[in-house]
């Protein structure tokens, strides 16, 4: 195919090659003003829409790998695929050349183990692993080009070549007796024609490895089919090696080059950690000592990483300077049952490196858990509900948190919380606490900071139209405030490509602008400032006091989760103490559950399986669509199309509620009750503004769509009360919303409120956190009857079937029960709880995590973790010694 001068908003520049699986082009992309490769697919795609559709759906997911030695996926134009541009010779080039020295392989290895590894972990092989598929940049980086396209593309098979360059070989994918890769990189099992799984990739990184310290291909014969039977019989050796490759690299190849694969390498890591490897005998053990924060890690691996947390603690606690790097841990903690992630953030540490506190659910509800490094013992702390944005006091005695606006502390040894002050918004996310005595914080607009003693908030910032500051670090001793910029008109996945951290002078007032395409900043005492762009951390030398960077940042660390959004700001998924600890939530930990449908038999089915968490799911009236809040924003799903209408930009938007006709959704949003129509052919408007304390939370219309029911606030977080509203006049847009009308309140909280298909009761609950119950009164205006328990346990989130007389709920450990009842005139008479199915749902925290579809028969959930392929509990990744990372990687 000859491409024309454009292929969407593409500029074609020249042709850069050809192979079996198209054309590669050099163009501009006019809106971003960049360079990509565009590489054009073979005219026989055009009468094979199957395969185009697969090829749209394998390039959809291999877009999803973001790492800095994979060449990324842009995007799909029609029958292209829009492709990281990498200057620069392939590794191919480079052996060509002759063999690399061993100084220069190793590296370049471990990058592309490091490559494979992490596409393994997200269930994409290559197939295709070569050296004419690996770049070399000009820093002298690899980047393997191509991960997955094999699968991807699946052209016809070209005629055979030369082994050593022959092009990819790829029949029916899907099928069994293919031939797929290339002729001297192929595994046994390939050559064969076998399903290849990642040990394929193993065996191909074992072949490349080889030819990078030999220069000579393992496998060439001169034709396809004879090198194809040179990998079927002939034993490879290493005789061609040179005598300077070390003992443990040899094993290395031996293990990768096993015909069997039952035999061979069985993941990929191994071998990154042998590259890792330092040439000769291992070091011998440091003897402990209070001043090595390395000398206890040894230890914490031999006895378990629950109990290594108190063993690496010892040392973590005793600082002292030493004059040699010491040796550098990292370990994966199962931070337990109740440990929950959050999309903005997840952990803190604590600047003396003794503790960790991270969100957590109990009994349905929003809570900080801490542990102590040298203890197994999590403490969950009282009066933390509804906390989120966890930071530490400068002296690791208290933990900070947000709710609701609202800045609070808590003594790190339990007790009352204590309020020090707030912005008044739902956008107010976390505080850095400061050695001056103050909070620094953003309203979500702004930098505020705030007296940790409690006081009045003081305006620091006044970013012009279009602008946010957030996330803001107080660095020690520094005289600036760093913090992130970015602007309310970038959308989409590359939202935050154009972000900035600048630094805030306290004392001029002074904004700088300290680099481009960076967020959540944090000075450490190395003398860097480290901060994330994606799923990386990266590093700087940083003139604190003058507030300049000095050098090129280098990437650190990477698979650190990224989910940031412009409503939750720049999400926080790391955090340093003072004397070198670093935690961080990894990108492989906090996969959200996908969307699921859930019938009484436990069988289940996907409904979504979206990139970020699904908070508050439901279901139109006519069954088709589902609404929910994703990355702070309404979207409504088509279930059976599987297209998805975003219907809020930038709006805190949760809890949506579906009009009885299903032309409108009233939702909760950061400056009252929202409403929107469900097709976003207009944008939301008010119903119901905030009053008070919180903004009204809606959860159901009666059944004439007159009458909204929704709880709200009254003064504190413990401490909400159900109300209704009658609505009226709707026209063309949001219905007149007359005076609210209380319709119970207790001495505690009252909350989700339900109407029933006839509209004549109310299901609601009532009690406190983790001690809620389920309640049903008659309607307003219904007349008749008096408060009736309804669940014989804590129970949450009602609801009622539309075909049966039935009544659910969902109990603390997250099952699903069903409450028979029948109605004798005016009175409510409830049957005996029973399990609706024994399948655990994923509770949320206050979030409605469930929905009952219209005929009754199924529910539309998250399920528990693990039970969709997640894991059970949530881990948090602890790096010990990262200063010394950082120094050795950015000097």
């Amino acid at each position: 195919m000859s491409p024309q001068q454009s292929i969407a908003h593409y500029r074609i520049i020249a042709k850069l090659g050809e192979g079996g699986m198209g054309a590669v082009y050099r163009a501009t992309d006019t809106k971003l003003n960049r360079d990509v490769a565009i590489k054009v697919l073979p005219d026989s795609f055009a009468n094979d829409p199957d395969r185009l559709t697969r090829f749209t759906r394998e390039a959809q997911l291999l877009a999803q790998l973001n790492h800095p030695n994979i060449a990324a996926i842009y995007g799909v134009e029609d029958r292209a695929l829009i492709l990281e541009l990498i200057e620069g010779d392939t590794l191919a080039d480079r052996i060509a050349a002759g063999a690399l020295p061993i100084e220069e392989a190793l590296p370049l290895a471990r990058q592309i183990a490091e490559a494979v590894e992490y596409a393994h972990e997200k269930n994409i092989i290559h197939r295709d692993l070569k050296p004419a598929n690996i770049k070399l940049t000009a820093q002298g980086n690899a980047k393997v080009l191509d991960f997955g396209l094999a699968k991807a593309l699946s052209s016809e098979a070209p005629p055979a070549a030369s082994p050593a360059s022959s092009p990819t070989l790829t029949l029916k994918a899907t099928q069994l007796g293919v031939i797929m890769g290339t002729a001297g990189y192929m595994s046994p099992e390939q050559a064969r024609g076998k399903p290849a799984d990642r040990r394929a990739d193993i065996w191909a990184f074992g072949v490349v490895l080889y030819e990078m310290l030999s220069g000579r291909a393992l496998y060439r014969g001169e034709t396809v089919p004879e090198t194809l039977a040179s990998v079927l019989k002939d034993q490879p050796t290493l005789d061609a090696l040179p005598p300077e490759v070390p003992p443990h690299i040899r094993r290395l190849l031996v293990r990768c080059l096993e015909k069997d694969p039952r035999k061979r390498l069985q993941a990929i890591g191994e071998a990154r950690i042998a590259l890792e490897e330092a040439p000769g005998p291992a070091p011998a053990p440091a003897v402990a000592g209070p001043g090595r924060a390395g000398t206890h890690a040894w230890r914490w691996a031999a006895a378990g990483l629950a109990a290594g947390l108190a063993l690496a603690a010892a040392a973590l606690i005793w600082p002292a300077p030493r004059s040699a790097p010491g040796p550098v841990y990292r370990f994966s903690v199962d931070m337990g049952p109740e440990a929950s992630a959050d999309e903005s953030r997840t952990a803190a540490i604590s600047p003396d490196g003794s503790r960790v506190v991270y969100t957590a659910v109990v009994n349905g509800a929003n809570l900080l858990g801490t542990r102590r490094l040298d203890e197994t013992r999590t403490t969950i702390l009282p009066g933390t509900e509804n906390a989120r944005w966890p930071f530490f006091s400068p002296d690791s005695q208290w933990v900070g948190f947000s709710s609701l606006g609202q800045l609070w502390k808590v003594s790190v040894q339990g007790g009352s919380r204590l309020a020090m002050g707030g912005t008044g918004t739902r956008l107010q996310r976390g505080a850095s606490w400061s050695a001056d005595g103050n909070l620094y914080t953003s309203d979500g607009t702004q930098l505020i900071a705030i007296p940790a003693s409690g006081g009045t908030p003081r305006t620091l910032t006044h970013p012009e139209a279009g602008v946010l500051h957030r996330g803001a670090f107080a660095s020690p001793g520094a005289s600036g405030i760093l913090f992130t910029l970015f602007f309310t008109n970038a959308t989409g996945p590359d939202s935050f490509k154009s972000a900035e951290i600048d630094s805030l002078n306290l004392k001029s007032g002074e904004v700088r602008k300290i680099l481009q395409g960076g967020y959540s900043p944090q000075y450490i005492p190395t003398g860097h400032l480290i901060y994330q762009h994606d799923n990386t951390l990266f590093a700087v030398r940083y003139d604190a006091r003058q507030s300049l960077v000095e050098g090129t940042p280098v990437a650190v660390l990477d698979d650190v989760e990224d989910s940031h959004s412009l409503v939750t700001g720049p999400s926080r998924q790391f955090d340093v103490s003072q004397n070198g600890v670093l935690v961080y939530l990894s990108g492989k930990s906090s996969r959200p559950e996908p969307l699921m449908w859930l019938d009484a038999s436990g069988s289940r089915a996907l409904v979504a399986a979206p990139s970020q968490r699904v908070v508050t799911p439901r279901i139109s009236p006519d069954g088709k669509r589902v609404a929910f809040s994703l990355g702070g924003d309404l979207v409504v799903y088509d279930v059976d199309r599987g297209s998805s209408t975003r219907l809020t930009f930038n709006a805190d938007a949760a809890y949506p509620v579906w009009t009885p006709d299903g032309k409108a959704i009233a939702f909760s949003w950061a400056t009252g009750t929202g409403w929107v129509p469900s097709d976003g052919s207009a944008p939301p408007q008010v119903l119901l503004p905030s009053a008070g304390f919180s903004s009204p939370v809606p959860q159901s219309f009666s059944p004439d769509g007159h009458r909204l029911a929704f709880h709200q606030g009254l003064g504190r977080i413990d401490h909400r009360a159900v109300f209704t509203v009658a609505l009226q006049d709707r026209g063309a847009g949001a219905p007149k919303a007359a005076e609210p009308e209380k319709f119970v309140e207790t001495e505690r909280s009252a909350a989700d409120p339900m109407y029933s298909p006839d509209g004549r009761w109310i299901a609601y609950i009532a009690g406190t956190l983790g001690a809620y119950q389920v309640f049903v009164r008659p309607a307003p205006g219904a007349g008749g009857g008096g408060q009736v328990l309804v669940s014989t346990d804590a129970g949450r989130f009602p609801m009622w079937s539309r075909t049966s007389k039935e009544l659910f709920y969902v109990n603390n450990a997250g099952i699903i029960l069903a409450v028979p009842y029948t109605v004798n005139g005016s009175s409510f008479l409830p049957g005996k709880p029973h399990p609706w199915s024994q399948q655990g749902i994923q509770l949320n925290g206050v979030n409605y995590p469930i929905d009952i579809t219209p005929n009754g028969k199924s529910f539309v959930a998250t399920l528990a973790p693990g039970v969709s392929g997640g894991q059970s509990n949530l881990h948090l990744v602890f790096v010990l010694n990262f200063f010394d990372v950082v120094k050795r990687l950015a000097p």
